[in-house]
């Protein structure tokens, strides 16, 4: 546990998220050891007095003991407004407190009323952002991290420097295009800022030292795969469901509903067992005893056999909760359910080739060229391998079960009244039926519930048949 800092317990990344973090926290006595601070900029609602101005409100809260803006002024002419906005941007430094922009607005509320709004924005307000503090620095070296969708991440390492108030030593350099569009190679002089004032970032080469720009490693850093790029993407991942940095959330995600659906098994209980060494892959899941989990933090006997039972009923999942759980790119649950269907058994699908995979309605080039690596990594064929020795279903057993929907697309929306979306998913799978995200031409049916949005509009533009919740069970019934 040495060096280990709980993920409830990490420092913020800026103050917007420690704000938003701590005023969401359930246990109001968490909120009350953050230290916040509010300045109070408007009042939007009020009985028993009559306000004109914003000024006037502003100085009406002040009066009622409100914390308020220090800095706020009414000018007559555009020119000053100008003028006051460089006298902020030049003394932010000597704030107390950080800010990235000023805002003008008007005064007389009666003329904000005339000026109205746009959908987004109203049209008695502008915000002027200040651009962000450049400072000149070395690249020392560069570090690349694996991510936890297994992308994986350069970060500049440089001589410290002072931006926005903080000491910077490292900025993120995306991919490996990033870096060769600017050029950036060890020993260059860089020019870095914070975007946002918030997050670091190089902006480009200041001097260039004469190296060839850096190149992003062919391995993943972390468990030796082979790095991959897929087509249309700019990212480098490590395709190994087993590589040790994606752990957490593979776990996670191999546990949760729509995967094997592993009740208990949430991320919090996840990084205990990761923590403390017990779990290295999804298949030492099926090794662990009560014995070995109950010892835990917030752990007792009862929730360690419970665990341990869910985790052994997890066994009988179908094939297609099995690949989704598996975390291939680009499959989703309705493409896990194809594969599953289409091949029925594990063994048949490790076999497949791409033109076999791609030969799935519903599936595109691209999809399948993603499963077919995957299953040819040779890491996650050991991971399959380890899982079926530890007795979790291969076979395929959600067959359709009927065919009074065989042919038809549906796209589900809004609330109905019975059956949740999953649930009637499944009904449609179940009954021969394909179901969709989106409306097109090719959809048959749209069933719509209560708030039904976007894609019910759609429909009807498109002539789409509109059904819903008695229409589909009809249809189910032939």
């Amino acid at each position: 546990m040495s060096g280990w800092w709980p993920l409830s317990e990490q420092p913020f990344k800026n103050p917007r998220n420690a704000a938003a973090g701590s005023l969401r926290q359930k246990d109001s006595k968490i909120t009350a050891t953050r230290g916040l601070d509010i300045f109070v900029f408007n009042i939007q609602q009020i009985q028993g007095a009559e306000l004109s101005g914003h000024k006037e409100s502003l100085d009406f809260l002040k009066e009622l003991g409100f914390p308020i803006s220090p800095r706020y002024e009414i000018f007559d002419n555009i020119e000053e407004v100008k003028q006051r906005i460089q006298a902020i941007g030049e003394s932010r430094g000597n704030l107390s407190y950080d800010i990235d922009g000023a805002v003008v607005k008007v005064d007389n509320l009666t003329q904000r009323e005339v000026l109205g709004a746009t959908s987004k924005f109203p049209r008695w307000a502008v915000a002027y952002k200040y651009p962000p503090e450049e400072k000149v620095t070395v690249l020392r070296s560069v570090e690349v991290k694996v991510g936890r969708t297994g992308a994986l991440t350069p970060t500049a390492v440089f001589d410290p420097i002072t931006l926005a108030g903080t000491t910077v030593t490292r900025a993120v350099l995306h991919n490996q295009d990033y870096i060769d569009q600017k050029k950036i190679a060890i020993g260059d002089e860089i020019i870095v800022r914070k975007a946002g004032d918030i997050i670091p970032e190089v902006v480009e080469v200041a001097r260039h030292l004469g190296n060839e720009p850096y190149r992003l490693p062919d391995t993943c850093p972390s468990c030796g795969a082979h790095a991959v790029r897929e087509a249309g993407e700019a990212v480098l991942r490590c395709p190994n469901a087993e590589c040790p940095a994606q752990l957490l959330r593979n776990l996670t995600h191999y546990a949760s509903r729509d995967a094997m659906d592993i009740e208990g098994l949430g991320p919090a209980v996840v990084e205990l067992l990761v923590v403390n060494g017990l779990v290295h892959s999804p298949a030492d899941l099926y090794l662990k005893t009560v014995e070995e989990i109950q010892p835990l933090e917030r752990m007792g006997k009862r929730s360690a056999e419970n665990l341990i039972a869910a985790i052994g009923a997890s066994k009988e999942r179908d094939l297609s909760n099995f690949i989704f759980a598996l975390g291939i790119r680009g499959i989703g649950q309705r493409g896990a359910q194809l594969l599953a269907q289409r091949f029925g058994h594990m063994d048949a699908l490790l076999a497949a080739t791409p033109q076999e995979i791609a030969s799935i309605d519903g599936f595109g080039e691209i999809m399948a060229q993603s499963a077919y690596d995957f299953f040819a990594e040779k890491g996650n064929r050991h991971l399959i391998g380890k899982l079926r020795e530890a007795g979790v279903n291969m076979k395929c057993t959600s067959q359709p079960t009927g065919s009074a929907l065989t042919g038809m697309t549906f796209v589900l929306t809004g609330t109905l009244p019975t059956l949740g979306r999953s649930e009637a998913s499944k009904m449609i799978e179940a009954a021969g039926g394909k179901t969709s995200s989106s409306v097109s031409k090719k959809t048959s049916y749209v069933v719509a519930g209560e708030e039904a949005g976007s894609k019910l509009t759609k429909a009807q533009s498109l002539g789409i048949p509109v059904i819903d919740e008695a229409g589909l069970l009809r249809l189910l019934e032939g």
